[in-house]
């Protein structure tokens, strides 16, 4: 109960800066999120804008499909820029590490998936823009046996205008 408190008063501390950085954000609505850093000459409204400035990624801890609050933050991030171009399909990827069998880590991705899912609906996103799929651990972006490799493939990735082929949608 009490980790719920705090959960709850980090995701409103989250929310408030939030806010002040879309006020000081700059008229594309950029700055915001968690994403890889606010270089770069993107074009507003682009996927690379939204890759590089929003951020696409969040990460996970082993084993949970719960958003971290630096998840949190990427999220709302993506959720500000989705509202602002509201022309993107998305799909929601969900990934985990090695570790596990193949069944529980599609099942793990797509819980990571639907929770994005979940908390970009939470911001204001219209559902029917948004898909969810598990590719479990047939997808990693690191690999090797450690905890660095496995922490980097357990995460969701926020894919504007689709994903290319599905074989676990959700």
């Amino acid at each position: 109960m009490r980790l719920r408190t705090v959960l709850a008063a980090l995701t409103a501390a989250a929310g408030l800066l939030l806010a002040s950085c879309e006020k000081n954000a700059p008229a594309a609505g950029l700055g915001i999120g968690g994403g890889g850093g606010g270089g770069g000459n993107f074009a507003p409204g682009s996927a690379a804008e939204f890759s590089n400035r929003v951020g696409d990624t969040v990460h996970f801890v082993t084993d949970s499909p719960e958003l971290t609050p630096e998840g949190r933050q990427v999220v709302m991030g993506q959720g500000v820029w989705l509202r602002q171009y509201a022309n993107y399909p998305v799909t929601i990827e969900g990934h985990a590490d090695e570790r596990g069998t193949r069944e529980y880590n599609i099942a793990l991705g797509g819980k990571r998936a639907e929770t994005v899912k979940s908390f970009l609906i939470q911001q204001g996103i219209d559902p029917r823009r948004l898909r969810t799929l598990s590719y479990g651990k047939e997808r990693p972006v690191a690999v090797c046996d450690n905890i660095s490799c496995w922490s980097q493939n357990r995460r969701a990735v926020t894919v504007l205008g689709g994903g290319g082929n599905v074989a676990y949608n959700n």
